[in-house]
């Protein structure tokens, strides 16, 4: 909420992505009680619920959501500047996301979803409007970073910290 309100760049990986998601239905949507239905399984807002079909798996192990996966990336944001492509492929690592339910609301209220899956249906990546650098992440560009090759994401968080508040 603080990176939202100050204009901090933030960016949100998996769990981030999660809880930025959630600060931003608290604080724009007036949401007060939304949350992860993982942190609180009575909220009445569940902005991130578990994957559906992670709700049969009892032997959690390595039943998540794992590996790599193809991404959409709308043109015109941050996140396409940085990957100078419309399609990436990242990997993954959870068992929730950001709930149907309450994407339309949360993207007319300015939290723009401009990554998705292949389907359309999981929400990869956001973006703060108006914002230098607010962005999120559900999967782990960590993971494919390398010495001389950064991590878009990372990368760009670094130049818009430069820009923005190392003045």
């Amino acid at each position: 909420t603080y990176a939202m309100e100050k204009k901090i760049p933030y960016l949100g990986v998996c769990f981030g992505f999660q809880l930025a998601v959630i600060a931003f239905c608290r604080k724009v949507l007036k949401f007060e009680d939304a949350n992860s239905s993982e942190l609180n399984p009575k909220t009445p807002y569940p902005i991130i619920d578990l994957l559906p079909e992670q709700g049969t798996v009892v032997d959690m192990g390595g039943t998540m959501r794992l590996g790599s996966n193809d991404i959409d990336v709308e043109k015109d944001t941050i996140p396409f500047k940085l990957y100078k492509k419309n399609v990436i492929a990242e990997r993954h690592r959870h068992r929730y996301e950001v709930n149907p339910k309450y994407i339309a609301e949360i993207e007319k209220a300015g939290l723009k979803f401009v990554g998705r899956s292949k389907d359309g249906t999981r929400m990869e990546i956001f973006e703060l409007k108006g914002h230098p650098f607010f962005i999120g992440c559900q999967f782990h560009p960590e993971f494919k970073s390398r010495p001389g090759k950064p991590s878009p994401l990372h990368y760009g968080l670094l130049k818009a910290a430069l820009k923005n508040v190392c003045k």
